[in-house]
């Protein structure tokens, strides 16, 4: 089991795992959770999908995903859109409340988005964990070496129980919310001290 971050300036070097991060996540997305989304030759993509995004992938040797993340700058520009949980603050996207927030969506260096993160389906429960506590310490890296101090994610409500159990310093940034019949809440995880 590996941890890769992708970007447009090293996606040549990894073969198809960019396109095998979109299939798991069209698995994830749209066929288990059954969400409205874009989807074209058995990929998931939206609009955030942009070189100024991050990809991290946990997989195996032969490229199977077995969890992923995107990781988007809140200075992100593209046309209208910026991330998203700031555009659906701002009333962009009307699969997400505008209320998610208990603050102004921030706009600042060094502060990232998570979304679209996911765990495979079909990963045994005896590893799960562990897939887990990989995508974290990539996550760790890539914040390294991007100079990310926080990050603002929109997570099954359920993020309390496992934030200690992957050692991650985390609270909430917004109400709980039910969209498309699973609980999610926006939350804050505070890498700053850990950028050394």
């Amino acid at each position: 089991m590996q941890g890769t971050t992708l970007s447009f300036a090293n996606l040549h070097n990894h073969g198809e795992l960019f396109a095998n991060i979109l299939r798991a996540r069209r698995e994830s997305f749209i066929v288990r959770n059954q969400w409205d989304l874009p989807e074209t030759m058995g990929m998931e993509y939206d609009q955030y999908d942009t070189p100024q995004s991050r990809w991290l992938a946990v997989h195996d040797d032969d490229g199977r995903v077995l969890a992923g993340v995107r990781l988007t700058p809140t200075t992100a520009r593209c046309g209208i859109y910026s991330y998203m949980i700031r555009d659906a603050q701002n009333g962009l996207l009307d699969s997400i409340p505008t209320d998610l927030l208990y603050e102004e969506a921030p706009v600042q260096e060094g502060t990232w988005e998570v979304t679209r993160g996911f765990v495979a389906a079909g990963i045994p429960a005896n590893i799960r964990h562990k897939v887990r506590m990989r995508l974290v310490m990539q996550m760790l890296r890539t914040s390294r070496e991007e100079g990310i101090r926080t990050m603002l994610a929109l997570l099954p409500s359920n993020w309390d129980r496992w934030a200690a159990r992957c050692k991650l310093d985390m609270r909430a940034a917004g109400r709980n919310m039910n969209m498309g019949g699973i609980d999610y809440q926006a939350v804050w995880i505070d890498f700053s001290t850990q950028l050394h």
